[in-house]
């Protein structure tokens, strides 16, 4: 039904069109895409001749061929696009285009369209067409002649020199400077983009015009003009760019909405998902604030899966902006304070699409632009939130998170060497980067050295005295990797002072652990260290779940003098109270967070 409406619209546009008067420039076409190749063009064509009426194709220059629809009037042109861009038969970025921007006519074979004699309007209603017209005589019989050779094609003339440079006058600088960035893409240009024609900027326009097979004159025409952009933007083709005005966020600017759309507000961003197979993504960023605000907010995107660590960063007191290149997308986030707004955006891309990227994410630049207003922080869905989330955005997590304490005043720290295997970065306590000083996998122990400063609250004393088994312990660590923001102690008991096989290295006990519990410190009850919380084996025994094994202490120490590290070492076996207990366990153990 939907086919035979669009037959019905264009058939009536077409049958009421008048024959073009004045000017070639009366004729206008909607133009739907652009190949890099005469092939690529006739491929495409052929698919929407079969579903289209009136598919032209042209010559553009530079090895690059328009598809197009017409020739129309103006006004026809417009429906024309309107209907077909809403049924999806045409992209959305089909616009409108004169004759002056196309060269050669190759599609259909033999036409040639941009040459269309002036005529005088007229207008041919619906109700004459469909009247019969008389059947024509018979002829009488004649000998067929040979066909006259069709008349080569003419292009309309183009401008002259004095004209092109009467036309190239009436540029403003920022057009000035816009042909001499496209001028550059198309590797003629290397100077810089000052919106001042001087001889090298000449000497790139005839380059151009004699790999284009133009005139070579260093002047370029208007048609040359269009040309030369119609290269430069076909790289935009099929991204459908509008300039959304999002009066929520008070942002207005040029959005590719051919392949996202607008999804939700979750302030300080509104989010823009992608609706197809290209992996895009927007945001617009926006709300109140000042410079702790706007440092706040350039720490939190940092955190984000949407902004990875490798990239460039830059900060002052007005702005930032952050670049994440990850293996599969690159984001581009900049954001600015005035007036106590914040507000900015971010673009997702997918890696290996630079030229298009760097594009569109120029155009959006150029094109940002700040109404009034910002968005309401009550804004958005409150129904669905998460501690992994920040404003709907999914915050970076680490492979690994473990336990680990302080052996000394410096701040290296012990942990199990399960934790730091194949990381490509590790921190302590979510802020400062450690490398792995020694690691031992038959001991299960790795010793790190912070790359900063340290000052812990406590460090660990190490029990040289032997425990009585069946005594109380505990372990301190991190059972969920930080989302408590401290410490936890799980209760036990010293069940072995050995391991199942006799080992002097290990010692048994009896307690309920987490995995994020693994190389936190074990303590008896006076608070010195037992040994270090070892993760569960997953070998081929299965063992009951209260039953876990320590690194012993005596083990640790000599691996920490073997470095040439220094260690506390006590022999008293006291009993303090469990708020002193905790304290010293909070004070000495660390969140160790390994990073791919």
């Amino acid at each position: 039904m939907t086919r035979i409406l669009i037959t019905a619209i264009l058939t009536l546009i077409l049958s009421t069109r008048a024959v073009f008067a004045q000017t070639a420039n009366d004729v206008v076409w909607v133009q739907i895409e652009a190949q890099p190749s005469l092939s690529a063009a006739q491929d495409r064509i052929r698919a929407y001749s079969g579903r289209l009426q009136d598919v032209n194709g042209f010559s553009l220059g530079g090895g690059w061929y328009a598809i197009a629809l017409g020739p129309y009037r103006r006004n026809d042109a417009d429906q024309v696009l309107r209907v077909y861009r809403r049924e999806g038969e045409i992209p959305r970025d089909s616009y409108i285009a004169f004759s002056s921007a196309y060269r050669q006519q190759f599609w259909p074979v033999g036409a040639n369209l941009l040459n269309l004699p002036p005529m005088e309007a007229v207008e041919t209603a619906p109700e004459q067409t469909a009247k019969a017209e008389p059947a024509p005589q018979a002829e009488p019989e004649t000998t067929a002649e040979a066909a006259p050779a069709p008349e080569p094609a003419i292009e309309p003339a183009d401008e002259t020199p004095r004209e092109a440079r009467q036309s190239e006058a009436a540029l403003d600088r920022d057009q000035r400077m816009d042909l001499q960035v496209a001028l550059k893409w198309a590797g003629f240009y290397e100077s810089a983009i000052d919106g001042a024609f001087g001889r090298g900027t000449r000497n790139s326009m005839a380059a151009w015009q004699e790999a284009n097979s133009f005139e070579v004159t260093g002047i370029l025409t208007t048609r040359q003009r269009a040309a030369l952009f119609e290269q430069y933007n076909a790289v935009l083709n099929g991204l459908d760019l509008q300039t959304i005005a999002d009066t929520e966020a008070g942002i207005e600017m040029i959005l590719p909405m051919g392949v996202v759309a607008f999804e939700k507000y979750e302030p300080p961003f509104a989010h823009f998902a992608a609706t197809g197979d290209l992996t895009a993504r927007v945001l617009l960023i926006s709300q109140t604030g000042d410079r702790a605000t706007l440092n706040g907010l350039y720490d939190i995107m940092q955190t984000l899966e949407i902004v990875p660590e490798d990239g460039p960063r830059e900060h002052d007191n007005n702005g930032f902006m952050l670049v994440g290149i990850g293996s599969d997308f690159v984001s581009h986030t900049q954001a600015t304070l005035q007036n106590g707004e914040i507000k900015g955006f971010t673009l997702i891309w997918p890696a290996g699409d630079e030229e298009r990227r760097t594009r569109l994410l120029g155009e959006m630049q150029k094109s940002f632009a700040r109404l009034p207003g910002v968005l309401d922080p009550a804004a958005g869905d409150t129904e669905n939130q998460s501690v992994d989330l920040v404003a709907g955005l999914e915050i970076r997590k680490p492979r690994v998170s473990r336990s680990g304490f302080f052996i000394d005043a410096k701040g290296t720290v012990v942990t199990t060497a399960e934790a730091v295997a194949e990381c490509g970065r590790i921190t302590l306590n979510d802020e400062t980067e450690a490398d792995i000083l020694s690691r031992d996998a038959a001991l299960g122990v790795a010793v790190l050295k912070p790359l900063a400063p340290l000052a812990p609250l406590s460090v660990a004393a190490f029990q040289n005295a032997t425990p009585r088994l069946q005594s109380d312990v505990a372990v301190s660590g991190y059972p969920f990797g930080g989302v408590l923001g401290l410490p936890t102690l799980t209760y036990g008991t010293l069940e072995d002072i050995r391991g199942l096989q006799g080992e002097d290295s290990v010692k048994r006990l009896a307690l309920n652990v987490l995995p994020g519990d693994a190389g936190g410190p074990v303590l008896d009850a006076g608070g010195a260290v037992l040994g270090m919380l070892l993760p569960a084996t997953d070998g081929s025994r299965k063992l009951p779940e209260d039953v876990n094994f320590a690194a012993d202490a005596a083990a640790i120490r000599a691996m920490l003098e073997g470095l040439g590290l220094s260690t506390v070492v006590t022999d008293a076996i006291g009993d303090v109270p469990p708020s002193t207990l905790n304290e010293k366990a909070s004070g000495m153990t660390v969140l160790v967070n390994c990073w791919d």
